[in-house]
């Protein structure tokens, strides 16, 4: 044995053995009762094909009646998640006393009502279609839309990892919204509540925690965060609201943070760029930032600033 065999022996070993520190990054369960991450991505692939028929297709089939191709991906969808709901189970108080049949029949009667939500789901993100394309003037048309923006597939996903969500299934519905998010940085819990026409133009950077209330018609910009007024806490939060509430009617741009469980966005506000929020607002009331002082620093003389003062009847709030 030479002594890079050697080497590479010893420092198996090594790695191996700090398996038995029995940290929490560890589990060596022979039977692999952790959910599979890439089986999730597969039924997250296929409910798009089930949602929007057509834009998604699976291109091993050649020549399929549209009917029997959808009915054998709604049967893979059930067989697939029905799998990975038993295996989440065990995050759920008194599911592993059950018996291996028991547990089956559950996870197919919660996979049975995800499916039969699929025309609500549906129904919602027809009007986050027109929502995109009326707010959009870059929106040629709905087919851009469906295949081309991130927003809408963030929403997609939440909206179906949501009714997840209220079936009480644990894990999987994080892991659909957490993929979401890696694809297109929109990062929505999917425990967040949203109404109908809900536009996300750019995406980017944005934030919407677990409890978060959105209504409807509802826009908001790249860099926004409707998050918690603070994290330090910790577990102690856990179930309370933490997250605002944006009533219906709601504009929100670019980078604005609006924080707390307590935070209330009223009906028909809009709320100018980069401004952080942390106390409820009335109606129909704009914010904004006062603007801020410019500084040049070049041969070439500065150009001459004017501070626009705000309308009083249009711009309420200053902060």
């Amino acid at each position: 044995m030479d002594n890079n065999t050697r080497e590479v022996k010893r420092t198996v070993t090594a790695i191996i053995k700090d398996y038995y520190q029995r940290r929490n990054i560890d589990n060596l369960n022979e039977h692999h009762d952790q959910p599979n991450k890439e089986v999730i991505i597969q039924i997250i692939d296929n409910l798009m094909k089930i949602v929007y028929p057509g834009y998604f297709r699976d291109l091993i089939y050649k020549g399929y009646n549209p009917e029997n191709y959808i009915a054998t991906l709604i049967e893979d969808v059930m067989y697939r998640l029905q799998k990975q709901i038993v295996k989440v189970g065990k995050y759920v108080d008194g599911f592993e006393s059950l018996t291996l049949e028991e547990q089956t029949r559950t996870a197919n009667e919660v996979t049975l009502k995800f499916m039969n939500r699929i025309p609500t789901v549906r129904e919602y993100l027809e009007t986050d279609l027109e929502a995109a394309f009326d707010g959009d003037p870059a929106a040629k048309n709905f087919d851009e839309i469906i295949l081309a923006y991130p927003g809408l597939y963030a929403i997609t996903v939440n909206r179906l990892a949501h009714e997840l969500f209220l079936l009480n299934v644990p894990l999987i519905p994080r892991i659909m919204t957490e993929h979401a998010h890696s694809l297109t940085g929109i990062d929505i819990h999917p425990g967040a509540t949203i109404g109908k026409y809900f536009f996300i133009d750019h995406g980017t950077g944005i934030v919407v925690g677990e409890t978060t209330v959105i209504g409807n018609n509802v826009k908001i910009y790249q860099g926004v965060t409707l998050g918690a007024l603070s994290l330090r806490g910790g577990q102690s939060l856990r179930g309370k609201r933490r997250h605002p509430t944006i009533e219906d009617d709601v504009t929100i741009y670019s980078g604005a943070s609006i924080l707390g469980g307590d935070t209330v966005i009223g009906r028909g506000s809009v709320i100018g760029g980069n401004c952080f929020i942390t106390k409820p607002i009335p109606p129909e009331t704009r914010v904004s930032i006062r603007q801020q002082e410019l500084l040049f620093n070049g041969k070439d003389a500065a150009p001459e600033i004017k501070e626009e003062k705000p309308e009083e009847e249009y711009w309420t709030y200053i902060i």
